[in-house]
C-alpha cells in the first residue's frame, strides 16, 4: 500500500463529498485506502459516505474525539508507506497525490510535505508554509509585528512570508490541512498530541520530525483549494482560546522552563488581549445599529418633547420621569420589535422597519393602558415619538446608504450574474439546480470546457474566460466539476486572480454547490431549498415563540400542570427551553445517520412525528416529514403541534 488518506469530517458533509470526489480521481493510479473518521456529526455525513462513497473505510465516532483523537484513530490503522491528513474542506487536483509521493520518493531525507493552498477565491494561504513559533516569533505575530514587515527575515518568520510562494522550500511547519507524512517516521517520532483538543497538533508533529532529523518540505508544484472554515472563527472567544491555549502547550513541552515562561506570559497576555477585542468586535458590529436608532429617537425626543409642552400645555409640562425612564422603555420596546419584524436583516428593507415600529406601537399602547394613572404620562407622546421614530430611522437608513455602504443598499439587491462552465448535460443539471435552490441569481449562460466548442448553446470557451467575464460582466463561476478537473479549476482560478469573481463547484450527481470564501459562511454554498428553518428570520420567529410559550407555561403553571402526562417533566423542559438547550418541536432522531441531511437545530421536546397515528415509523417517513418541516417551516406549525400535543410538553425529550 503506497498511501493512505485520514480526513476528519465534523458536520460538513457537502463539503466532505466535494473533497472525496476529488480523492477518488487523484488515488485512480495509486494503491491507496482513504479513511473517514466521522466525530458524531449530525448532518447525515455518515450516510452520504456509505451510499456514495462505499470504498473509503468510515470510522463513525459516537462523541467528538477532537483533531487529534480521530486522526490517530485512523492512522494506528493505516497501512500506506505514506500517510495523508487532509481536511474535508479542501479539493486537491488529479495529480497531487503522484506528485508529491513521487518528491517524497526521490527525498529519502523528507520526513513530511505540505502544499501551496488557496481559498475559495483564488487567494494564496499563507499558512501553506510556516516556522517554528519560537518565543519571539510568536511575539512578532501577536502583536502585529509579522503582519506590518511580511518581507523581513526577523519577523516574517511565522509565515516565511520572506520566502517565494512557488518555489521549493525546507519548512518549520506543515499545515494540518494537507500534511503527508511517511510512515516509518510516525512510527520513530509518534503520531499526533492528544493534549491538543483543535490547533496546534500539527505544530507539534512537525517539530518532532525535524527534531528526529528529517526534513519537511513546501512543495508549491501542485495546488489544493482550502475553503479555511476557521477564517470566519478567528474573532471568536472560542477560537482565541483553544488556539492560543495550544501554544502554551507546545511550549510547555517543548520549551526550556525560562523560555516556557516567558513564552505562557506573552500568550496569556495575548488570550485577554485579544478575547477584549473579540468580544468588542463582536458586541460593536451586533449592537452598532441599534444603538445609532437608540440615540437618533432619543435626540428626536429631546427635541419634539419641548415643542409639544410649549404649544400644547407650557413649559415643564411633563415629570423627569418620562425623559429619564419611560422614553428610554419605549425605545427599547421599538427597537426590539424592529429586530424581530426583520429591520436589521441585509439588504435593507423599511417596510420591515415600518412594521417592527408599528408592531412596537401597539405593544406599547397595550403595556400603557394595563398601567395606573400614575405611570401613565401621554398617548399623544407615544403616536407623535412613533410617527417620529419612522422618519429618523428611515433618515439613518438613507444616510447610510448614500455613504456607499454596499450592506445599506436600499431597495433589491441585483443578483448575481451566473455563468456555469460544463458539458450540455451536467451544466443543464446544475442550472436546474441552481433554480431549484431558490437564490436570486440571474444565469447568463453556458462555458464549454472545451478549447472549441460544437454547440451555439455557449458563450464561449473555458480559454476564453477573461474576455467572457469583462464582456457579461459575470460575478460568479460554477464549475460542473464531473465534465472539468480539479486541476483545471484550480489553474483558472489562479490565472483569474486579477478578477473580482465568487467561483463555486458542483460536484457530479450532488445537491450541493460549493464556494467561495469560507466553510461557515452560508451564503457560500447552495443547497435545495430545505433551509427555511435556519433563515434568519425563522429563527428569531422560532426563538420568540419558544420563549413566549416557555412563559406563558410557567405563569399558568398552577392550572397547566394538572393536565400533563408527566408533570415531573413540566417545570425541566421550561428550564430546557429558556436555556436554549430545547425547542419545544424538533426532529425525530433516529439512530441511523441516514436520516438527516438537514439544517441543525435545537432538539424538541416534541418531535415532527408526534402528530401521525402510529408510533411505528420507518426511516423514509421520518425523514419526509423531518424534510417537510424543515423545508416548509413556520411558527404557525409550532403553534398547532403544541395545542393538539400540550399533554406531552412534560414528557423527557
Amino acid at each position: 500500500m503506497k498511501l493512505s488518506v485520514v480526513i476528519v469530517n465534523y458536520n460538513v458533509k457537502h463539503f466532505l463529498e466535494q473533497c472525496l470526489h476529488a480523492v477518488e480521481k487523484a488515488i485512480a493510479n495509486i494503491e491507496a485506502e482513504v479513511y473517514v473518521v466521522d466525530n458524531n456529526s449530525v448532518d447525515g455525513s455518515n450516510g452520504m459516505v456509505i451510499h456514495k462513497f462505499p470504498w473509503v473505510k468510515l470510522i463513525a465516532n459516537k462523541k467528538n474525539l477532537g483533531f487529534s483523537k480521530a486522526n490517530n484513530q485512523a492512522m494506528r490503522k493505516a497501512q500506506g508507506e505514506f500517510i495523508l491528513l487532509l481536511n474535508p474542506d479542501t479539493v486537491v487536483e488529479e495529480d497531487t497525490f503522484g506528485k508529491v509521493i513521487h518528491f517524497m520518493d526521490k527525498h529519502p531525507e523528507a520526513g513530511g510535505l505540505g502544499v501551496k493552498m488557496i481559498d475559495g477565491k483564488g487567494q494564496f494561504l499563507p499558512e501553506s508554509k510556516r516556522g517554528l513559533p519560537t518565543p519571539w516569533v510568536a511575539f512578532y505575530k501577536i502583536f502585529g509585528l509579522a503582519s506590518l514587515f511580511k518581507k523581513s527575515k526577523i519577523f516574517g518568520r511565522y509565515h516565511l512570508s520572506f520566502l517565494n510562494n512557488d518555489q521549493i522550500h525546507q519548512v518549520d511547519v506543515l499545515a494540518g490541512a494537507f500534511m503527508l507524512m511517511r510512515k516509518k517516521v510516525l512510527d520513530e517520532v509518534g503520531l499526533l498530541d492528544e493534549d491538543y483538543f483543535m490547533y496546534g497538533e500539527d505544530i507539534d508533529l512537525s517539530y518532532r520530525i525535524t527534531q528526529a532529523g528529517y526534513n519537511n518540505y513546501y512543495y508549491p508544484e501542485t495546488t489544493i483549494i482550502h475553503y479555511k472554515g476557521e477564517s470566519t472563527k478567528k474573532g471568536s472567544l472560542n477560537y482565541v482560546r483553544m488556539f492560543y491555549t495550544a501554544m502554551i502547550i507546545f511550549a510547555r513541552k517543548h520549551f526550556s522552563k525560562k523560555y516556557a515562561g516567558i513564552f505562557s506570559f506573552f500568550i496569556h497576555l495575548a488570550i485577554y488581549l485579544r478575547a477584549a477585542i473579540a468580544a468588542a468586535h463582536r458586541l460593536f458590529e451586533k449592537a452598532w445599529l441599534p444603538l445609532l436608532d437608540f440615540f437618533a429617537i432619543f435626540t428626536g425626543f429631546v427635541l419634539l418633547l419641548p415643542a409639544w409642552e410649549t404649544y400644547r400645555y407650557g413649559p415643564d409640562y411633563y415629570p423627569d420621569e418620562l425623559v429619564n425612564f419611560a422614553l428610554p422603555v419605549y425605545i427599547l420596546i421599538w427597537l426590539i420589535s424592529v429586530y424581530y419584524s426583520g429591520g436589521y436583516e441585509r439588504p435593507v428593507k423599511l417596510l420591515k422597519i415600518l412594521r417592527g415600529l408599528i408592531i412596537g406601537t401597539l405593544l406599547i399602547l397595550i403595556i400603557y393602558s394595563l398601567l395606573p394613572d400614575s405611570a401613565r404620562f401621554s398617548r399623544a407622546i407615544i403616536l407623535l415619538g412613533a410617527v417620529m421614530a419612522v422618519t429618523v430611522v428611515s433618515f439613518v437608513r438613507v444616510v447610510l446608504n448614500f455613504l456607499g455602504n454596499d450592506n445599506f443598499k436600499l431597495g433589491a439587491r441585483k443578483p448575481k450574474r451566473v455563468a456555469i462552465i460544463g458539458l450540455k448535460k451536467e451544466s443543464k443539471r446544475v442550472c436546474d439546480l441552481l433554480t431549484d435552490t431558490g437564490i436570486a441569481t440571474s444565469f447568463i449562460g453556458f462555458i464549454s470546457p472545451k478549447r472549441k466548442p460544437r454547440s451555439e448553446r455557449y458563450m464561449g470557451s473555458i480559454y476564453q474566460l477573461p474576455e467572457i467575464i469583462r464582456i457579461n460582466r459575470i460575478d460568479e463561476l460554477i464549475f460542473c466539476s464531473d465534465d472539468i478537473s480539479s486541476q483545471q479549476v484550480i489553474q483558472t482560478m489562479l490565472q483569474l486572480a486579477d478578477f473580482n469573481v465568487e467561483y463555486k463547484i458542483a460536484p457530479p450527481a450532488s445537491v450541493s454547490i460549493i464556494g467561495s470564501n469560507s466553510i461557515d459562511t452560508a451564503g457560500d454554498l447552495y443547497i435545495v431549498n430545505v433551509n427555511a428553518i435556519t433563515r434568519d428570520k425563522n429563527k428569531r420567529y422560532k426563538r420568540l415563540f419558544d420563549m413566549l410559550l416557555a412563559f406563558f407555561l410557567f405563569l399558568f403553571s398552577p392550572i397547566f400542570i394538572w393536565f400533563m402526562r408527566k408533570p415531573a417533566g413540566y417545570f425541566k423542559n421550561i428550564i430546557r427551553v429558556i436555556s436554549k438547550k430545547y425547542s419545544w418541536v424538533g426532529y425525530h432522531k433516529i439512530n441511523s445517520e441516514l436520516y438527516m441531511g438537514l439544517p441543525v437545530i435545537q432538539p424538541g421536546i416534541l418531535k415532527t412525528t408526534d402528530m401521525l397515528d402510529s408510533d411505528n415509523f420507518n426511516s423514509n417517513t421520518i425523514d419526509r416529514v423531518n424534510m417537510l418541516y424543515a423545508r416548509d417551516y413556520s411558527v404557525l406549525k409550532d403553534l398547532e403541534l403544541t395545542f393538539r400535543l400540550f399533554t406531552k410538553l412534560g414528557q423527557q425529550p
